[in-house]
C-alpha cells in the first residue's frame, strides 16, 4: 500500500507512535490523515501540523468509533487506512482489579473490534483497504510484570490473523506491529524500557519508518525491533526452553516488577 492520495485514521494519534504515524503519513502525501484521541487539545495539533481532522473519541466506545468512521466516510468518501493504534498500560498479575481488567479489554481489544466491525463493510463495498493494529512485540511473546498486557496484546494478534484469513481474499489488507520499547509515554518512569528495553528503546519516528515499509510490502508482522522474530522462532521451537529463558529474564529485572 501507498500512502498518496488515501485516507488514513490514527487512534491514540495525539503523541507517541500514533502522532509519529499521522505526520509520516502526511509526509507520503496522504489525502487526508484524521487524529482519533482523548486528548483533543493535544490530537488537534498533530491535525493542524498534518492539515489533518482531529476528533476526540474514547476507542473503548463503540459508539465514538462508529462515530468517527462515519463522519470521516462522509467527509472524505472512506476509510484506506485504519490503524488501531490506541492502548493502555497496567502492572500487575492476576490480582489486577476488574476494572482495569475491563478497562484494557474495551481500549486494547474491543476498540480493534469497533474499528473492524464499522469499516471493513465500506472497504468491502468500495473494493479493499487496510487495517493496521498496534498490538506489541508482548502480543507474540509476553509482557513480564503485566499479564493484563500480556493477554490483550496476544489477543490483537489473534483478531488480526482472523480478519487477514477472514477478509483477505477480499481486498482487506491486515497488518499487525509489535514493537519492544518505544520512547513513549508508556516508559516514562521506568530506566531505558524496563523489561521492554532488554534490546533498547527506539524512538517513534523509527517506528513509523518500519510501518511505511510493511505497509508497502504489505507484511503481516511489522517488527521495528527485527530480534522479536528470532524470539519468536525460538518461542515456537522448543516452548519449554523459551519458557525457562523468560523466567530467567524475569529473575534480572525483578526488583523493577510489582510485588505480589
Amino acid at each position: 500500500m501507498e500512502l498518496r492520495e488515501k485516507v488514513a485514521v490514527v487512534t491514540g494519534g495525539a503523541n507517541g507512535i500514533g502522532a509519529a504515524l499521522a505526520r509520516r503519513f502526511a509526509a507520503e502525501g496522504a489525502r487526508a490523515v484524521i487524529v482519533v484521541d482523548l486528548d483533543l487539545a493535544h490530537a488537534e495539533a498533530v491535525a493542524q501540523e498534518v492539515r489533518g481532522v482531529a476528533f476526540k473519541a474514547d476507542v473503548g466506545v463503540e459508539a465514538d468509533v462508529v462515530r468517527v468512521v462515519r463522519e470521516t466516510e462522509q467527509r472524505f468518501g472512506g476509510v484506506d487506512l485504519w490503524c488501531s493504534n490506541a492502548g493502555i498500560f497496567f502492572l500487575g498479575g492476576v490480582e489486577t482489579p476488574n476494572a482495569q481488567w475491563q478497562k484494557i479489554w474495551d481500549v486494547n481489544v474491543m476498540a480493534h473490534v469497533y474499528a473492524a466491525r464499522a469499516v471493513v463493510p465500506g472497504m468491502l463495498a468500495r473494493g479493499g483497504g487496510y487495517l493496521m493494529h498496534t498490538a506489541s512485540a508482548a502480543g507474540l511473546l509476553s509482557q513480564i510484570g503485566s499479564a493484563t498486557y500480556s493477554v490483550t496484546k496476544h489477543a490483537v494478534v489473534a483478531l488480526a490473523e482472523w480478519l487477514s484469513i477472514t477478509h483477505g481474499e477480499q481486498g482487506i489488507k491486515v497488518s499487525v506491529l509489535c514493537p519492544q520499547a518505544v520512547r513513549t509515554n508508556m516508559i516514562a518512569g521506568t530506566e531505558e524500557g524496563g523489561v521492554a528495553g532488554v534490546d533498547g528503546v527506539i524512538e517513534p519516528e523509527q517506528v513509523a519508518q518500519a510501518v511505511i515499509e510493511g505497509l508497502a510490502d504489505e507484511r503481516f508482522l511489522i517488527l521495528p525491533h527485527p530480534q522479536v522474530a528470532e524470539y519468536l522462532r525460538r518461542k515456537t521451537a522448543d516452548y519449554d526452553r523459551w519458557l525457562g529463558g523468560m523466567r530467567r529474564l524475569q529473575r534480572r529485572f525483578q526488583d523493577s516488577l510489582p510485588q505480589s
